[in-house]
């Protein structure tokens, strides 16, 4: 070591003394000087960010901590399954309804009837016809004749509104007020 700095006792043994007037007269010593003061400003830099980031860390953990304990990431993945589930039943939804919008076009839901009396000497409208049409206006016409003796029933098919044979008057009338009801579906 360098004699500046160490000091022997008398018993043997070695003592660091500093000669700090030694150093000083050094041309080095400004140099390191300075650096000694830029690593204790580093230091206390590096404590503060530490504090900082400590805080940060337990409010982040804080923030982070979602329902029983969970962390949020676990939160959220559990919500965007939750999410993938639903929009999976939305179009599964989606394809049962348009099913069911293609079969109740075909459902009979336009309901015509008509009472009548077609004898005169029968008392009351007895007689009756009946249309039973989907949203297209195709289905069918069934007619009874109610006489004394005997009850007569007849059915006759309807494409777009239109009787597929002749029509009587009560049948065409039971068709028109079947048309004028509105098709429950939508187009």
């Amino acid at each position: 070591m360098n004699d500046r700095l160490v000091d022997s006792r008398a018993d043997g043994g070695r003592t660091l003394v500093i000669d700090v007037a030694s150093i000083a007269a050094d041309p080095l010593a400004p140099a390191v000087g300075g650096l000694a003061i830029v690593v204790a400003v580093l230091v206390l830099a590096l404590l503060a960010l530490t504090i900082r980031l400590r805080r940060l860390s337990r409010r982040l953990d804080r923030l982070t901590a979602g329902e029983s304990g969970r962390s949020l990431e676990a939160v959220i993945e559990a919500q965007l399954a939750t999410v993938a589930r639903a929009s999976r039943q939305v179009e599964e939804l989606g394809s049962r309804s348009t099913t069911l919008e293609a079969t109740t076009r075909r459902s009979l839901q336009r309901i015509g009837l008509v009472r009548y009396n077609p004898f005169e000497d029968t008392g009351g409208n007895q007689s009756f016809a009946l249309a039973l049409l989907d949203a297209e206006g195709n289905g069918f016409v069934v007619s009874s004749l109610h006489a004394r003796a005997v009850t007569r029933v007849y059915a006759k098919a309807v494409t777009a509104g239109q009787g597929d044979g002749a029509l009587s008057n009560e049948e065409a009338d039971a068709v028109r007020r079947a048309l004028a009801r509105p098709a429950e579906t939508r187009t």
